[in-house]
């Protein structure tokens, strides 16, 4: 434990950050798994409205600053890409 005043804050800040990063990250990976779960089902109506879904949680994780923008588009255009497959069956 740091005995230095700015040292035990910075250890309470990062434990709080960290809690809050863990929460939005798991956020995120649940609905990567709700638009994966829908496609499986093979219902395009479940898995478009899944993948808007999935769109506010990764761009509002974005904003926050937990996930990187380009990460973020990159999750983002995997599961379109299965939606669109799913839509052009």
């Amino acid at each position: 434990m740091p005995n230095i005043k700015s040292a035990i804050k910075r250890v309470e800040v990062a434990e709080r950050n960290r809690q809050r990063n863990k929460s939005w990250k798991s956020a995120v990976r649940t609905v990567r798994n709700e638009v994966a779960a829908s496609v499986k089902s093979g219902d395009p109506a479940k898995a478009s409205t899944a993948l808007g879904n999935a769109y506010q949680v990764i761009d509002k994780a974005v904003s926050k600053g937990i996930l990187h923008k380009n990460a973020a588009a990159r999750k983002k255009s995997r599961m379109a890409g299965e939606v669109l497959k799913l839509s052009s069956k």
